[in-house]
């Protein structure tokens, strides 16, 4: 009785390694190949101008560090918002300004914040006192009211 138990845990070995066998060449056939990943992204200036060496050539790396913008105030988190687009430092202003409650408005361009609690939620619109930030007129906050 004891060789058929033993001989039992030895088939079942043998069936759970055919098992791992197959697991490892399905997973080696999904192996990212080099092309798959991202090439480096090298700087390259907007307005290139030609400068001396000893001025910097590169934008400081102090500025992809994300804690860096919650100390920014709110104007600095817009222009960088607005003047650099297209740019992880935009992503980054863009996900601070809304930790702080403001909404970017698709349809006017814009950021808005609630300035009072709405009068009227619904699926489709909130309708209320709000505050937006006009950045192409006065590059000021200014209130509007009675915003759906």
């Amino acid at each position: 009785a004891e060789r058929g138990g033993y001989g039992g845990a030895i088939a079942n070995r043998e069936a759970n390694s055919g098992l791992v066998h197959k697991s490892l060449e399905s997973s080696f056939m999904n192996v990212p190949e080099a092309v798959d990943s991202d090439r480096p992204r090298y700087y390259v200036p907007r307005n290139p101008f030609p400068t001396p060496s000893y001025y910097p050539q590169t934008p400081a790396g102090v500025f992809d560090n994300p804690a860096l913008y919650a100390k920014f105030d709110v104007d600095t988190l817009f222009y960088i918002f607005y003047y650099q687009q297209g740019t992880y430092h935009q992503y980054l202003a863009a996900k601070e300004l809304k930790k702080q409650s403001w909404r970017f408005h698709k349809q006017y361009l814009t950021w808005f914040q609630r300035h009072s609690e709405p009068q009227a939620i619904t699926d489709e619109y909130e309708q209320g006192v709000y505050v937006y930030f006009d950045w192409e007129g006065s590059w000021c906050q200014r209130k509007k009211s009675d915003f759906r």
